[in-house]
């Protein structure tokens, strides 16, 4: 799959069908390899003689003087490797090379190499450059994967590019206490589409025997109240040293105020990367927050490396959840998790990974007798009032013995934290294998304001291990609802509880029963997979005035249908009739509400050629199919604002959707629009009225075009990329290109 924002083509990516996209360098030739991730095919570099071999781009890509830009590719061989980046001049004279370190060793397994850099003064363009010594002649290098544009980066992520990725140098983190900081570039093996990962590791080295850390220089701010999740991969020493990540806080003054360590379960399983988190709500008086992580006990010349460091909105594993992040994922130890009767014990799993259903870790609730014990979460707010319906939901597996069964319940609470009794809870028996959703509802009494998750386990069998994980309390609301936007022409359909990974397509019926796919974000929402159990989708082709629903089809993975779901009705109204829609269906956010002048007077052109027969009265005529409607809509617009929107509507030249008031007798249609006439209404030069002329050619509705979108950027990437807004400017043309990170050039 084609690597999002690659300036290089899916050939030169993924050397596939050929190697036109590359050419040899230094001492080097050639050719298609087999046996390639992203595609079969592969760059294979055979040495002419021994010596370092290169590669390079044949094409050189247009690039931003003082912009970062990153490169990355998969590669295996005998001996170790680098990959650059080489800026040119306007003239395609070298300016300089930006180099990777080389790899920490040599492996005949896919494994990352990249690098970042700002491009110098002066360069416009840019090469990729592949390098590898080799001992000898007639040695392959392999390259796969390859990636050149501006950082990936994780979004949201409120550290910058280089304290993520340390793929620029390792200046955004500093020694804190016996370590020197710099970069290493371990063999690894990562997920051929984990673009964000990979190459450079930020590298703690304990001075002398004892604790060791580091701390990211970086101070972003934060919001008082709302709970943040930092996040690594530590790579620890083999030899035993505790290794951990902490968030901290801090006032507007810069002194510390709170931090939140987790620490990595030891001994590692093994010497790989192991991704660890730590969430904390930010106190009343923080300002700003960043990471630190470190090795407890390391002796002298151990090293800890951090790949992929994020700090961001911790997440919540079912969307309105009132249990915090380390509540829920058990990420961080055991949390507020107590037995209140039994001898049952609670514990985090142990080692890293062993058990888990999200992130890395569960809750292990071990019994030594075959009795039942009681497993207590700690007391979240239930805010809304008595009467509303509250879901505990866990996710719970064997991990040894037998346990005769499970019953999950709700413990209410008043403001005083009076106990108010649990709800009637539901049972369940479960068997050893597959991890079990567990969930049970309960009404809020009266008074109560606090809630807790009480799970009664009984074990059927002694030394009996039960792991839980993704534990959630949230308010019940309707798994489908709709609502008329009419404002902006469109009805939105919100799903919830929808299952991960499953398959959904969306239809919106018709009066007369039929059916048309709504669009998605990446075409028409048929099969898609389920990426978040909650899903809001702006159906901006709805038609005018016309009663319809949704119906919303869930199928497994394996593509069998697994449930269905009908909405209410929704009718999409239009204020005056006179006005009509013009949407590009790709692009919602350019929509445009016009005054109709004049409905087009339409024609069907058909080809047709007529024959002359000789002693005949009448011609012979074939004919092709009668094509679409043709016409000309004359509309009016009436501010100055009206007329750029309908310039930046007409500039993509894209099929877009006409639609008007039903009882102007005219159908909702696709069209293309021809060559536009903008002209004057007459009066004073001032006047802002225009009157338009669009000739209109009807379309066929588009199937593949997806809605455009943020794709997750928020205004906190924004503000983590750019240090002014004067640079946001000097990177965007238009406020839609900040929306869709379209840069300049």
């Amino acid at each position: 799959m084609a690597i999002p924002g690659n300036l290089l083509s899916s050939t030169t990516e993924s050397i596939d069908p050929n190697t036109s996209g590359w050419t040899s360098k230094l001492n080097s030739t050639i050719t298609q390899g087999v046996g390639g991730r992203n595609g079969n095919g592969c760059l294979a570099v055979k040495s002419v003689a021994a010596g370092e071999m290169q590669a390079r781009t044949v094409s050189s890509y247009a690039i931003t003087a003082g912009t970062v830009y990153e490169t990355f590719s998969d590669t295996a061989g005998v001996v170790a490797e680098r990959i650059g980046i080489r800026w040119l001049n306007s003239a395609g004279t070298e300016i300089s090379i930006t180099w990777s370190l080389t790899t920490a060793g040599a492996s005949g397994g896919w494994h990352r190499v990249s690098v970042a850099g700002a491009a110098p003064v002066g360069a416009t363009q840019a090469q990729v450059l592949l390098s590898s010594t080799e001992t000898g002649a007639n040695q392959y290098h392999y390259w796969e994967n390859v990636y050149l544009g501006l950082p990936i980066r994780v979004q949201g992520n409120l550290l910058p590019f280089n304290t993520e990725s340390s793929e620029v140098d390792a200046s955004g983190w500093a020694a804190v206490v016996n370590a020197t900081v710099s970069r290493q570039v371990p063999v690894v093996q990562w997920a051929v589409d984990a673009y964000n990962v990979g190459g450079h590791t930020l590298a703690m080295t304990a001075v002398a025997a004892g604790n060791a850390s580091v701390l990211a220089v970086d101070r972003p701010t934060v919001t008082p109240g709302v709970e943040y999740l930092a996040y690594a991969y530590l790579n620890p020493p083999t030899l035993a040293a505790v290794a951990w990540i902490e968030l901290r806080y801090y006032d507007a003054t810069g002194n510390q105020i709170a931090a939140q360590r987790s620490t990595l379960a030891t001994p590692p399983p093994g010497a790989g990367m192991y991704r660890q988190r730590a969430s904390l709500a930010a106190p009343a008086n923080a300002a700003t927050c960043s990471v630190a992580a470190g090795l407890d006990g390391a002796s002298a010349g151990q090293v800890l490396r951090l790949e992929t460091v994020v700090v961001t909105v911790a997440p919540k594993l079912q969307s309105g959840s009132v249990l915090p992040y380390a509540d829920s994922s058990i990420e961080q130890g055991v949390a507020g998790w107590t037995r209140t009767a039994g001898v049952a014990t609670v514990a985090q799993t142990t080692p890293w990974g062993i058990a888990f259903f999200e992130g890395s870790y569960a809750l292990a609730i071990t019994s030594t007798t075959a009795t039942a014990s009681t497993i207590r979460s700690a007391k979240f707010p239930t805010p809304g009032g008595a009467g509303l319906n509250w879901r505990a939901q866990i996710i719970a597996h064997i991990g040894a013995g037998t346990w005769a069964n499970v019953a999950v319940k709700i413990r209410w609470y008043d403001a005083a934290n009076t106990d108010l009794g649990t709800s009637a809870g539901t049972t369940y028996g479960i068997s050893p294998g597959p991890w079990y959703v567990l969930s049970s509802d309960g009404a809020a009494p009266a008074t109560a304001t606090q809630a807790a998750i009480e799970l009664v386990a009984t074990a059927s069998a002694t030394n009996s291990v039960l792991h839980i994980d993704q534990i959630v309390l949230w308010q019940v609301l309707p798994q489908t609802a709709v609502s008329t936007v009419d404002a902006d022409g469109y009805i939105q359909l919100t799903l919830r509880e929808l299952p991960l990974d499953y398959l959904l397509t969306v239809y919106r019926v018709s009066p007369d029963g039929s059916r048309t796919l709504v669009r998605g974000p990446a075409g028409l929402l048929s099969l898609n997979v389920i990426t978040s159990d909650l899903m809001i989708i702006e159906d901006h082709e709805a038609p005018l005035g016309v009663q319809v629903y949704y119906l919303i089809e869930i199928y497994n993975p394996a593509g069998a249908l697994a449930s269905t779901r009908l909405s209410t009705s929704a009718t999409l109204a239009l204020a005056d009739i006179q006005e009509a829609w013009l949407k590009d269906p790709g692009n919602p956010q350019r929509a445009c509400r016009v005054l109709v002048q004049r409905a087009p007077d339409w024609q069907r052109p058909i080809e047709q050629t007529a024959y002359v027969v000789r002693g005949r009265r009448n011609k012979v005529v074939l004919s092709g199919q009668r094509q679409g409607l043709e016409g000309d809509l004359a509309i009016w617009t009436r501010t100055d604002e009206e007329r750029a929107a309908l310039h930046l509507l007409l500039d993509s030249g894209s099929v877009l959707l006409w639609q008007a008031d039903p009882g102007m007798g005219v159908d909702d249609m696709y069209v293309t629009v021809g060559q536009i006439t903008e002209a004057r209404t007459g009066g004073f030069a001032q006047e802002p009225w225009r009157a338009w002329t669009l000739p209109l050619v009807q379309a066929d509705m588009p199937v593949t075009t997806g809605v455009n979108g943020a794709a997750g950027r928020t205004w906190q990437d924004v503000l983590t990329e750019f240090a002014t807004w004067g640079d946001v400017r000097t990177a965007y043309a238009t406020w839609e290109d900040v929306l869709l990170d379209r840069r300049r050039g």
